[in-house]
């Protein structure tokens, strides 16, 4: 088992720092790592568990004490996370720490908190994906969605614990050779909720809820991407027993184009010319994310050349720049042949033109390619 970092060197705060510097401490790097700002990244959410076990010892006054003195060894089943943060979830730190983060952005992810003394349930998230063409990508749009979630019963009633007062912990102070400690745990009588039923609706669940449908209008920016997250706070499924909503997650999904490609901002299409055109040039519309632009292919332009078309792709999501359009210039190579074409070809063939002599100035495919990306 790898050794715990010292829980000063995880806050970077000097052993003698003030109960305003922890919590500075804690809250940046909360905020650096937390689960809504990363996604799916396991290494991000134990730094954030690290940090919020550290806060958790060093702002309490008892506990700090007993590790300034003991280390991690006087901290041995007495960390407020199951142990030394052993059995630590998003549930608990937000329950304990939700009101840290400030403008809502630290309590909407947890199970739980705590207002006034109250135990405060808070209801699971909602994800749903959405499907979007590349304009509404391109334009930013407005969605109606159908949202199947979970809402408290009509007929529902209920009231604070009288175990534990409605905090939905009971504590317990039990004498060890380091002195006395206390310890928490969750209310057996209302297993944590804060709050006992009176009477639960017919036909809801063991948490007096049932499921309703609702439509609403959700607004999407111009320059999301495949697999983009959007977070609508409280518009998941309601808290039970009064409690605070969770949040609804939108997921990205790209509907895709029938002639473009998506790179990031920019956008492909590849455009197929007979050698005709591309020997005495021409000039040829192309498709674009919202209609269609005429492009000039000046006479000798060779297969392979990749014209740009500025500000022709995406907007960036947070409306910095715009892409291009990158036009790929392909020669079309006829599969069969009649009598005239042969006769036609054999004839160029023979020309003195058409015999290749490739100067100085004609680049080749990886010159191009490495001009291409350093734009």
């Amino acid at each position: 088992m790898a050794e715990k970092r010292d829980y000063y060197e995880t806050l970077g705060v000097q052993r003698n720092a003030t109960d305003q510097e922890l919590k500075k401490a804690y809250r940046k790097l909360a905020i650096k790592y937390h689960p809504d700002k990363n996604p799916g990244d396991d290494a991000a959410e134990a730094k954030f568990k690290e940090a919020a076990e550290a806060y958790e010892i060093l702002s309490n006054k008892d506990k700090r004490a007993r590790y300034d003195q003991f280390g991690h060894a006087g901290m041995s089943g007495n960390a407020g996370f199951g142990g030394g943060g052993a059995g630590m979830n998003m549930d608990d730190i937000f329950s304990h720490f939700g009101d840290i983060f400030g403008g809502g952005f630290g309590g909407g992810f947890g199970g739980g908190g705590q207002r006034r003394g109250q135990r405060v349930t808070r209801g699971s998230n909602l994800r749903i994906r959405v499907k979007l063409t590349l304009a509404e990508i391109a334009n930013g749009v407005k969605k109606k969605i159908k949202v199947n979630k979970l809402v408290n019963a009509q007929g529902s009633t209920y009231s604070s614990c009288s175990t534990c007062g409605g905090s939905g912990q009971v504590s317990r102070v039990t004498s060890t050779f380091l002195g006395q400690m206390q310890t928490t745990s969750a209310c057996p009588s209302c297993g944590g909720d804060g709050k006992i039923f009176d009477k639960r609706a017919p036909g809801s669940d063991q948490n007096g809820q049932t499921r309703k449908e609702e439509v609403m209008e959700i607004e999407i920016p111009a320059g999301v991407e495949e697999g983009m997250q959007l977070t609508l706070r409280g518009k998941g499924n309601e808290g039970p027993k009064g409690g605070v909503p969770g949040d609804l997650l939108i997921v990205i999904e790209e509907i895709e184009h029938e002639f473009l490609e998506r790179e990031g901002q920019n956008v492909h299409f590849d455009l197929y010319l007979n050698f005709a055109d591309l020997a005495m040039g021409t000039a040829v519309d192309v498709p674009t994310i919202d209609a269609k632009a005429k492009i000039k292919i000046p006479a000798g332009t060779e297969a392979g050349k990749i014209l740009r078309l500025k500000s022709k792709g995406l907007p960036d999501v947070n409306g910095y720049s715009r892409g291009d359009l990158l036009v790929h210039v392909n020669v079309w190579i006829p599969k069969q042949l009649s009598a005239d074409d042969k006769m036609h070809l054999e004839a160029l063939k023979n020309s003195v033109n058409f015999d290749p002599k490739p100067g100085k100035g004609d680049k080749s495919f990886f010159t191009r390619m490495k001009e291409y990306f350093s734009h």
